[in-house]
C-alpha cells in the first residue's frame, strides 16, 4: 500500500512538469486506474493534487500549487489542445445538474420536494435557456434548420436536465393532470419536440440527447402530447393526411438505430417501443403514418414474417426474444398497428410468433379487443396477396411447399394404430412433466387438457402391447 502510494505521488509531481500530450494523457490514464483503490487514495486527496488536476480539467481559476506560473500553464492548455487532447470541458453548471441529477435519483424524497416546489417548471425553463428556443406559436418552439449543430458542452448540460426530469416525471403518465399541469406538461413536450429535432455535434450527442428526450415523452400524460402533431407544415416537412409527422418519423429512424444496433434492448428499446405505442392508440394520424412505414400492404410472401431487414421483420424476430418486457413491447406495437385485430395480426406476423401474445390477452380464439376504439377502414390486400392468400400457412405466415401427405398408402387399421401411438407419447411426456396438454376455451383463454387424456390409457397400453409384438416378429 505504502509502494501504491509513493506511485500516486510520483505520478502527481509528474504531471504538474511540462509533458508532451501523449505522456500526459498515459499518465492520466494511469491515476485514473490506480484511483480505483481506495485503500491508498491519500495521496490524491491533498490540496496540491486536488487543484492539480482540478487546473487540468479547466475547472478552478485558482493559482498553480507551488507557485507555478499560470499562463505557462495556459501555454501548455494551447499546446495540449493543438495536438487535439483537451476537448471543451463541462462547465461548472455542468456539474450542479449532475449533482442535481443524482440526488434525485438516490433520494426518493427530495424527487418529491422538487415536484412540490414546481420543479419541472424550473427545469423545463433550465432546457428553454440552454438550447435557446424560440417560441412561435403556443406550444410550438421554432427550428431553425440553418442553424450550426449544437456544442458538446451544451448538449452535456441539456442531457443532464433531462435526466433530472425523468427522475421526478416518472409516475406522471398514470396520473390525470389538472388544467395548470396539463399546461405546463404541453410546454415541456413542446421543448422535448424541439430536442428530437436538434443536431448535436457528433451522432452519438444526437442519439443520447433523443433517446433521453424519448424518455421523458414516455412518463408525461398521454393526453398532453398532442402538441407533438400540432406544428404547422413547413417546407420539408414529413406530412400525413394533413398532420406534421416530423416528431414521428424522427422516433421511428431513431427505434429503426436501435434496432440495428441489438445492444441492451431492454434498457435502449423498450421506451420509444412503449411511447410509439400509446402515441398510435390515442392519434389515428400517427397509427395510420406508422402502419405504412412498418406494415405496408404485403406482396412478397415468399418469405417468413421474421425474415428480411425490414422493419416489421426486425420487430416480428423480437417477438420470439428470450426477454418478456423485450418481446411484448414488440409485438404491442404491431398488434396495435393492426387495430387489435387478431387475424389481422396473424396475417402480417404468422401465427406462430403471434401466439404468445394472443395467450396472454385471451385471444387465442380470435376476435378483436372490444374496449378498443379505432376507426373502421378496412385492411386493402394487393393482387399478389390475393392470389397467394389460399397456399399461406398460417402458422409460418408465408407460401409454403407442398409436402408430400404422410399417411398416403396407410390403411385405415395403421392410420388409428399411428393416432394411438402418438396419443401414447403425448401421455408419457404428459406425465414426466416435460408438457403439459392444453386447450382454447370459448373465452379465448387456455386450459389444461389433463383429465380428458386419461380415456386413452387402454388404448395406450394396447398400443404398446402391438407394438412390442410386432417388433418380436
Amino acid at each position: 500500500r505504502e509502494e501504491r502510494g509513493r506511485g500516486k505521488l510520483t505520478l502527481v509531481w509528474f504531471i504538474r512538469t511540462q509533458l508532451q500530450p501523449g505522456v500526459l494523457r498515459v499518465t492520466l490514464r494511469t491515476l485514473r486506474i490506480l484511483s480505483r483503490d481506495r485503500q491508498a487514495l491519500a495521496p490524491l486527496v491533498t490540496d496540491t493534487a486536488l487543484l492539480t488536476l482540478a487546473h487540468l480539467g479547466g475547472i478552478t481559476s485558482l493559482p498553480i500549487p507551488e507557485g507555478q506560473e499560470e499562463d505557462e500553464e495556459e501555454g501548455h492548455d494551447a499546446e495540449r489542445e493543438d495536438y487535439g487532447y483537451v476537448p471543451s470541458l463541462p462547465s461548472g453548471q455542468f456539474y450542479e445538474l449532475r449533482l442535481l441529477f443524482l440526488l434525485t435519483a438516490l433520494r426518493p424524497e427530495l424527487r418529491v420536494q422538487l415536484q412540490q416546489e414546481r420543479g419541472v417548471s424550473m427545469l423545463t425553463a433550465a432546457l428553454e435557456q440552454c438550447l435557446s428556443a424560440r417560441w412561435g406559436e403556443e406550444y410550438e418552439v421554432l427550428s431553425d434548420h440553418s442553424a450550426p449543430p449544437i456544442s458538446k458542452e451544451v448538449s452535456q448540460r441539456a442531457v443532464e436536465i433531462l435526466k433530472t426530469l425523468f427522475n421526478i416525471t416518472f409516475s406522471f403518465h398514470r396520473q390525470e393532470p389538472d388544467e395548470e399541469d396539463a399546461a405546463l406538461y404541453r410546454r415541456l413536450a413542446a421543448v422535448l419536440r424541439h430536442c428530437l429535432l436538434l443536431t448535436c455535434d457528433g451522432e452519438e450527442l444526437t442519439e443520447e440527447i433523443q433517446g433521453h428526450t424519448v424518455n421523458v415523452l414516455s412518463a408525461l400524460p398521454l393526453q398532453c402530447l398532442d402538441v407533438l402533431l400540432s406544428v404547422r407544415l413547413t417546407e420539408g416537412s414529413q406530412e400525413w393526411e394533413g398532420v406534421n409527422m416530423d416528431t414521428v418519423h424522427t422516433l421511428l429512424t431513431f427505434m429503426e438505430r436501435r434496432l440495428d444496433r441489438g445492444q441492451k434492448l431492454k434498457e435502449k428499446l423498450t421506451p420509444v417501443l412503449n411511447l410509439l405505442t400509446e402515441s398510435c392508440r390515442a392519434h389515428r394520424e400517427t397509427r395510420h403514418y406508422l402502419r405504412q412505414q412498418i406494415l405496408p400492404p404485403l406482396r412478397d410472401v415468399a418469405l417468413r414474417p421474421e425474415q428480411g431487414a425490414t422493419v416489421r421483420g426486425r420487430l416480428v424476430r423480437l417477438m420470439t426474444h428470450m426477454d418478456t418486457d423485450i418481446k411484448h413491447c414488440a409485438a404491442e406495437l404491431l398488434f396495435v398497428l393492426c387495430k387489435e385485430n387478431v387475424s389481422r395480426f396473424v396475417k402480417y406476423t404468422g401465427y406462430g410468433n403471434a401466439a404468445g401474445l394472443l395467450a396472454a390477452r385471451g385471444l387465442l380464439s380470435g376476435g378483436q379487443v372490444t374496449h378498443a376504439q379505432y376507426s373502421s377502414d378496412s385492411d386493402s390486400d394487393t393482387e399478389e396477396y390475393r392470389e397467394a392468400k389460399r397456399r399461406i400457412n398460417p402458422v409460418t405466415g408465408r407460401v409454403e411447399e407442398e409436402q408430400p401427405d404422410p399417411m398416403e398408402g396407410m390403411t385405415e387399421q395403421e392410420k388409428e394404430q399411428e393416432a394411438l401411438r402418438l396419443i401414447s407419447l403425448f401421455n408419457r411426456l404428459s406425465r414426466d412433466k416435460i408438457i403439459q396438454p392444453v386447450g382454447v376455451m370459448t373465452g379465448g383463454g387456455l386450459e389444461p387438457l389433463c383429465g380428458q387424456m386419461r380415456g386413452s390409457t387402454v388404448e395406450e397400453v394396447e398400443s404398446e402391447g402391438e407394438s412390442e409384438e410386432e417388433r418380436e416378429k
